[in-house]
């Protein structure tokens, strides 16, 4: 007998599944307000240089302000003052009409400067004047954060095959809380960027957990299902985060906002089940017998949860795997895991990088950024239900692939089309952005399917290392727009198309039971392509 013979009987798809969507899907909305808050905390609003120390004495004090800028500022390029430079000593000939072209001296900003507040605030360029020789710094805290994420993959991957899903989903939730609301009141740059590490570490545990403990209780007709309709709970943080940051034009507040929902995600907590798969793949009978009585009676299966005994869910157990304790090593001991290893680390990556590289570049577009984040947002939505009409119609591995390939050539049609074609830019660079989500839905489900119980969540928290790997390299590409314009874009493009062939190289897992030992994946002959 599998499990999956046991979770039909007591009801693989129920009220006892929709609860654990619901309770997890609390602060599963609290990832994209964090991934995505740099787009905002860390914007660079129009500044110049401070001219307040030149105002009192002498001939400035008969001058208006915009005269004062004159004299002591050069303009730039797009016909406004500019940003981090300005004149040596004041230039009053500028202010007769008809002054000839002339050379002056230019130093960098002598006095800090002055900021434009109308759209924010308060923002970390603002607080702490990440601004010009500095501004990479401002953009550089998401690739901490990113890092965080990455370290905290490989943490929480080993911890939770360890010591099971529910108790390090607890450890996440307190850790991501604490370190999350910290950073609000982080008195330095510094200090930001540590608290920010911290941050990303606990809400990998989150992210790997929640889909996971999620897709184990689930049977094996509705896991796409289950998959799908839980990830919706991104969709809503990241729309929301555009509402939060749109009222909240402070940095250290909008953090704060962006962390709460993790208040209720822990009181909730104690009503999330552990996986029964992994209580028998550790041999803990006895509590997962405990868990798959509740799943029973909750889904009204109570009369057939009595039939269930000890002896049938030990002979489930597989007796080699009960006191082994697995690690990243497993993922490449054999020849089909180390496989499997490599190309599942290569898609995430893909599927990351070209993800971020979108989502993070908002200013692309040319429109208002909560307007773009927004957008972005909800194209995810009819994404996310075109993908699961995909995986059940076509398959894990062609969905995957094809939603990668898609990416690209969007991303491709958007290098070649000019700026004044801004509308259909506009219109690709968002069906770009749904599809590299429906990319993003389909591998977290399709991952969860290709790995067994016993190393699945070592096998995610290695997948998500290597996509959060590629996350942190993201904002140091969109700078490499400095270097050449299309540049970014272009790698973000040939990424993408070089994931999407290898997804191809993958097995396909559409209606296959789910792994439970390594063995299972060693014997199937699904797996040799």
């Amino acid at each position: 007998m599998k499990f999956e013979n046991i979770l039909e009987e007591i009801g693989g798809f129920g009220p006892f599944q929709i609860v654990i969507i619901v309770l997890l899907g609390i602060p599963r909305i609290v990832l994209p307000c964090h991934y995505m808050l740099n787009n905002f905390i860390a914007a660079l609003p129009p500044h110049r240089c401070d001219i307040s120390t030149l105002e009192n004495g002498g001939l400035f004090r008969n001058l208006t302000q915009q005269q004062r800028l004159t004299v002591s500022l050069p303009l730039g390029e797009d016909g406004g003052f500019r940003s981090c430079e300005m004149f040596s000593e004041p230039q009053f000939q500028l202010l007769v009409n008809g002054s000839k072209l002339f050379e002056a001296t230019m130093v960098p900003c002598q006095s800090g400067w002055v900021y434009d507040n109308s759209t924010f605030t308060s923002t970390l360029a603002t607080e702490w004047d990440l601004v010009c020789d500095r501004k990479s710094l401002a953009q550089t805290t998401s690739s901490i954060f990113f890092f965080g994420v990455m370290i905290g993959s490989i943490a929480f991957g080993f911890l939770s095959d360890r010591y099971g899903r529910r108790n390090t989903l607890l450890a996440s939730y307190i850790m991501a809380a604490v370190f999350g609301f910290s950073s609000a009141f982080a008195n330095s740059y510094v200090v930001f960027a540590v608290l920010r590490f911290f941050t990303g570490f606990g809400l990998t545990g989150i992210g790997v957990n929640s889909v996971v403990l999620s897709i184990e209780w689930a049977d094996t007709d509705h896991r796409s299902f289950i998959g799908v309709i839980g990830s919706l709970s991104w969709c809503l943080g990241n729309m929301l985060l555009a509402a939060f940051a749109y009222l909240v034009n402070d940095w250290r507040n909008l953090t704060m906002t962006a962390t709460a929902p993790l208040g209720l995600a822990i009181l909730t907590w104690w009503w999330i089940p552990e996986s029964a798969r992994w209580l028998l793949a550790h041999g803990k009978v006895e509590k997962a017998k405990f868990y798959l009585d509740k799943c029973a009676k909750f889904n009204k299966r109570g009369h057939q949860s009595d039939k269930i005994k000890l002896e049938t869910l030990s002979s489930i157990e597989n007796e080699e795997n009960k006191d082994k304790n697995y690690t990243y090593l497993d993922l490449i001991k054999t020849p089909k895991m180390r496989k499997l290893a490599l190309l599942t680390g290569i898609v995430w990556y893909g599927v990351a990088s070209t993800y971020y590289g979108i989502s993070l570049n908002i200013s692309g577009l040319g429109l208002n950024i909560y307007l773009t984040h927004f957008i972005y947002a909800a194209i995810e939505v009819p994404a996310k239900l075109m993908t699961y009409c995909c995986l059940n119609i076509v398959g894990r591995r062609k969905c995957q692939a094809g939603t990668l390939l898609l990416t690209g050539l969007c991303i491709a049609i958007n290098i070649f089309l000019p700026q004044d074609l801004w509308h259909l830019r506009i219109i690709v660079g968002i069906l770009g952005k749904g599809l590299s989500e429906a990319a993003f839905t389909t591998v977290y489900l399709y991952t969860t399917e290709l790995y067994p119980t016993v190393v699945r969540q070592n096998g995610l928290g290695y997948c998500s290392v290597m996509s959060r790997l590629a996350v942190s390299v993201a904002p140091l590409i969109l700078m490499l727009e400095d270097v050449w314009t299309p540049l970014p874009q272009i790698i973000i493009c040939s990424v993408a198309s070089v994931s999407g062939l290898v997804a191809l190289l993958l097995p396909e897992t559409l209606k296959e039971r789910l792994p439970e030992t390594i063995q299972d994946v060693e014997q199937k002959t699904v797996l040799v392509n």
